[in-house]
C-alpha cells in the first residue's frame, strides 16, 4: 500500500502559517477564457449569458488578471481545442454527456474564432498558456509541471465553468497538497443553479477560500495582517460567523485561538483555533469552515494541546491493523 503522501496526503504549506497570498508562490489559473463561453455569439453563449453577465465574469477576469500580473503572480491559461482526430480516433463525444453536449455544439474547435481567448482576456508574452485539455480536469495538461516550475503552493482558480473544469481541477490540486482558492465573481457556468451549487455546497468544501477578486488582490502580501478584535469573522462559504471578541496567545495548555460571542447566529461562544484561518485582509478574517457547519465543531471551549494531540490520531508504527475487519486489497494479495 502506498503511504499518504504517494496518494497525495499532504499540504504544501505545511509548517506556514501565512494567512496571506506570498506573491513567489502563488499562481492564477485562468481555465477557458474563451468566445464560444464568454463572447456573444459564441457557441455556448446561450447557457453561460446569464452568470457570466450577472457576476460580469469577463470584467472581474480582466482585474484578476491585471491585478496578479501588477503583483508579479504568474498566470496562467488554460484553453481547450478539439481536433477531427479527438473525435475520430479517440471517441471523445462518447465518453461523457459534456463531451457530447461539446461535440454536437462544435465547441472548441482547434484553430477557430470560439477556441480562441476572449479579446479583453488574452495572454501577454510572460504568461504561460498550457497545452489544451480534452475534459474537465486541467491537471491532466501539462499544469503540474508548470506549478512544480514555478514553487507554487497557493492556486487561485477562475474561469469557465464552475461545475465542471473549475471544480475538478480545484479538486484534484486540493489531493495534491495545494492551497486552492476560488474566485467567485471570476467564475461562470451553463446554469444559475450550477454555479449555485459549486459557489455555495462544494467550494467551501473542497477550497481553503471561496473569495471576491477585490479580496484575494488585497491579501496579497508577504505576512498577511494579524487577526484583531473587531475583524469579521467569515467561513468558507462566504457568510459571517460573528465577529472577534478577543485573540487569546497560546500557552503551554491552550492554543492560540480567537473568540467569537454567541448571537444570531452563532449560539453558543466559539473558540477557533487560528490555524483555521486560513486568508485575512485588514477587518476580515476568513475560515476553512463553513458557516453551515460552524456549529458542528467541538468550539464550545478553549483548545487545549491535549486536545489537539487526540485529534492527531495514532502513530503509523502503534497501527497493527489498518481497517480492523480486513487489511487493504493491494497488501492482502501482496501477501498471498
Amino acid at each position: 500500500m502506498k503511504d499518504g503522501s504517494d496518494c497525495g496526503g499532504t499540504y504544501r504549506l505545511k509548517g506556514e502559517q501565512a494567512t496571506s497570498f506570498l506573491p513567489k508562490q502563488t499562481a492564477l489559473l485562468v481555465i477557458d477564457p474563451v468566445n464560444d463561453f464568454l463572447s456573444e455569439g459564441g457557441a455556448d453563449w446561450d447557457m453561460t449569458k446569464s452568470t457570466v453577465s450577472k457576476h460580469d465574469v469577463v470584467g472581474h477576469l480582466k482585474q484578476a488578471i491585471e491585478g496578479a500580473r501588477q503583483r508579479h503572480i504568474p498566470v496562467l491559461f488554460a484553453p481547450m481545442a478539439y481536433t477531427a482526430e479527438d473525435y475520430e480516433n479517440e471517441e471523445l463525444q462518447r465518453r461523457s454527456g459534456i463531451n457530447r453536449m461539446m461535440f454536437e455544439k462544435k465547441m472548441f474547435l482547434a484553430g477557430s474564432w470560439g477556441a480562441d481567448f476572449h479579446p479583453e482576456l488574452r495572454p501577454n508574452e510572460d504568461d504561460t498558456v498550457l497545452l489544451p485539455h480534452r475534459g474537465v480536469d486541467v491537471f491532466q495538461t501539462d499544469l503540474p509541471d508548470h506549478l512544480e516550475r514555478l514553487g507554487t503552493t497557493h492556486l487561485v482558480i477562475s474561469g469557465m465553468t464552475a461545475n465542471l473544469c473549475c471544480e475538478s481541477t480545484g479538486r484534484h490540486a486540493m489531493e495534491h497538497g495545494y492551497d486552492v482558492t476560488f474566485l467567485r465573481d471570476a467564475i461562470g457556468a451553463d446554469t444559475l443553479a450550477a454555479y449555485e451549487a459549486s459557489i455555495r455546497l462544494n467550494y467551501p468544501l473542497i477550497a481553503n477560500a471561496v473569495l471576491e477578486v477585490a479580496e484575494f488582490l488585497a491579501a496579497v502580501a508577504d505576512e498577511g495582517p494579524i487577526p484583531m478584535k473587531g475583524d469579521d469573522v467569515v467561513g468558507s462559504d462566504r457568510l459571517k460567523v460573528g465577529t472577534i471578541e478577543e485573540v487569546v496567545e497560546g500557552d503551554a495548555e491552550t492554543l492560540g485561538h480567537i473568540v467569537v460571542p454567541r448571537g444570531l447566529v452563532a449560539k453558543r461562544d466559539t473558540f477557533i483555533p487560528l490555524d483555521a484561518i486560513v486568508k485575512a485582509i485588514p477587518g476580515k478574517v476568513f475560515l476553512n469552515v463553513p458557516r453551515l457547519f460552524i456549529s458542528k465543531m467541538p468550539w464550545d471551549a478553549p483548545p487545549t494541546r491535549i486536545g489537539r494531540q487526540e485529534k492527531l490520531g495514532p502513530p503509523p508504527d502503534q497501527v497493527a491493523e489498518l481497517y480492523g475487519s480486513r487489511p487493504p486489497s493491494r497488501k492482502q494479495h501482496k501477501e498471498q
